[in-house]
């Protein structure tokens, strides 16, 4: 409400002339002591496959010696590797950050090798966000790693693009501000490369892939802009090698057939490029990468947060609106997942008491088994102590009866032996006549 109302009030405002000088014609000064005190950040991401001299190229835009190791072959997968250094030219500070994609188009399988920059580049804006949604922001002071600009490098195949490019630039394309530039095109005869280019830029328009065209709006750069449109892609070379040509000492690539000059306009885009990207229109790449792909990024994220502008009815939705709005349906699903748990919970609960009772149940009849077994070995074991128990006694009386029949026997010996022995004494004094008779007798 409070923004149509003050589009409403500009929509009237009246333009007065003034009398005399009063000084806010120095603003544009102001603005740039500002920011030349406060120093300046530029961001390029460098996508191609391995070998095609994005290093190189780097060097060579910058008129200096960048650290780095070169990349191999042997990448299990796309890494991006990223680099941050402290420019000044004249009283000018430049915070660069050049982002490359180790082995990128080196794998088999390279249909999942975009995703991992795509990550990248939503990482950057996530980060962005996160600081400009905070209470206490130092945007003023954050350092911002959103990528301004993607130079996308070309093999110089002299054909078609790959299909692995196709898909990344489209992947990229609503995400950062693609400039594809032909790699190492000194590898391709003039003629040859003439086609590239026209078969790279109908390729493009045929796949829907939206390439990042110099602004025209401004009068002062709509010329050179329009005219440097027309001769995307930029076919470059890079070389830091200086080699002495006349009476200069010039970038140049040495071959047994010739001499290649990266600066020669005839020979190369490499000017060409240098002065759109960081001459003519580095702040413009700045300003797009903000107001169009942050915040297109920006607008996906807060609608999938639940905030909006509008409400059902095409009214104005406040952000405190928003917040309650989705407070409460949050709240709602809240209690709707706490009831669901709490049923859930219950269930279990149940389903574990009818657990626990079939066990205990099934105890109860192993401990009932278990006692009725005993109680049948005990009485076994009573049997057969009670048998054990008679067979002892009535061996005891055998044994007892044994002993009184062995005990009389004795006593009747004995009583024999004796009369015996009287009978014997008797004859011994009555002769020998009489121990006859006794024998016949």
């Amino acid at each position: 409400m409070a923004a149509a109302e003050v589009a409403r009030q500009g929509e009237g405002c009246r333009t007065v002339p003034l009398s005399g000088h009063v000084g806010f014609d120095s603003l544009p000064d102001q603005l740039v002591n500002k920011s030349v005190n406060h120093g300046f950040c530029f961001n390029i991401l460098c996508v191609g496959e391995t070998g095609l001299g994005k290093s190189t190229l780097m060097d060579t835009l910058f008129n200096t010696k960048f650290e780095g190791d070169p990349a191999s072959h042997s990448q299990p997968g796309v890494q991006l590797k990223s680099n941050t250094y402290d420019l000044q030219e004249s009283n000018v500070n430049l915070k660069l950050t050049i982002v490359s994609t180790v082995g990128f188009g080196d794998q088999i399988n390279k249909e999942d090798s975009y995703k991992p920059i795509v990550e990248f580049i939503d990482a950057q804006f996530e980060a962005y966000l996160q600081e400009e949604l905070k209470i206490k922001r130092v945007l003023h002071n954050y350092h911002d790693t959103r990528i301004h600009a993607c130079l996308y490098f070309i093999a110089p195949t002299g054909h078609s693009l790959k299909s692995l490019d196709l898909v990344t630039m489209k992947k990229l394309d609503s995400k950062v501000n693609i400039i594809p530039i032909i790699a190492k095109s000194d590898a391709i005869s003039k003629s040859e490369l003439t086609k590239f280019k026209i078969k790279i830029t109908s390729e493009l328009v045929s796949n829907g892939v939206q390439i990042y065209q110099f602004p025209t709006d401004d009068e002062s750069v709509a010329e050179i802009n329009g005219t440097m449109n027309a001769h995307l892609p930029f076919a470059v070379i890079g070389s830091t090698e200086e080699l002495k040509i006349g009476n200069k000492m010039m970038k140049a690539r040495q071959y047994p057939w010739g001499t290649v000059q990266v600066e020669n306009e005839t020979h190369c885009d490499f000017v060409k490029l240098r002065e759109m990207l960081i001459r003519v229109n580095m702040e413009d790449l700045r300003e797009q990468t903000h107001t169009r792909h942050y915040e297109l990024y920006r607008r996906c994220k807060l609608e999938e947060m639940g905030f909006k502008d509008t409400d059902p009815d095409s009214k104005p939705f406040s952000l405190q609106e928003t917040y309650e709005a989705k407070r409460n349906e949050f709240l709602g699903e809240l209690q709707k997942k706490e009831e669901a748990m709490r049923q859930m919970f219950v269930q279990r609960v149940k389903e574990k008491e009818a657990e626990l009772k079939e066990a205990e149940k099934e105890l109860h009849e192993k401990f009932d088994r278990l006692k009725k077994l005993h109680q049948d070995e005990k009485k076994k074991l009573e049997d057969k102590k009670k048998s054990l128990d008679d067979e002892v006694n009535a061996f005891k009386q055998r044994k007892t009866a044994a002993e009184l029949l062995q005990s009389q026997a004795q006593q009747a010996g004995g009583s024999q032996t004796l009369k015996r022995d009287k009978e014997r004494k008797k004859l011994a004094c009555c002769g020998p006549d009489a121990s006859v008779a006794l024998c016949a007798g």
